[in-house]
């Protein structure tokens, strides 16, 4: 493995560790990202399901979007998983960032669930 995969995993080791120590009960927020795209999915760990998910590959966001892959198309995720987290009366949940760092994008998402009502 090289130096970089290292630190990735190790990285994301710590994160999942921390977040079996928060969770208790609460909903996973769970962010991936790729070079052109950002999700976000909430998980219920104890039933193995996702209970919303959203992207920057649906259409309703591709649309005015230049591209999925910038800060503005991850508030546009946040925004739209908080409201989609709200129709499913979720509030509470994890912020689980998996192996990323804590800023650009997934801070982005992060800051716009916060804003539209979720708590983490």
């Amino acid at each position: 493995m090289s130096r970089l995969t290292d630190r990735t995993a190790r990285r994301t080791a710590t994160v999942r560790r921390k977040i079996k120590l928060a969770a208790r009960g609460r909903t996973r927020l769970s962010v991936f990202r790729s070079s052109k795209h950002i999700y976000a999915q909430l998980i219920d760990d104890r039933k193995g399901t996702t209970l919303v998910a959203a992207s920057s590959v649906e259409k309703s966001l591709r649309d005015g979007a230049k591209t999925g892959a910038n800060v503005a198309a991850a508030k546009a995720v946040g925004k739209l998983i908080a409201e989609r987290a709200k129709e499913k009366g979720i509030k509470d949940v994890v912020f689980d960032r998996g192996g990323y760092l804590y800023h650009g994008r997934i801070k982005a998402l992060a800051d716009a669930a916060r804003e539209g009502g979720l708590n983490f």
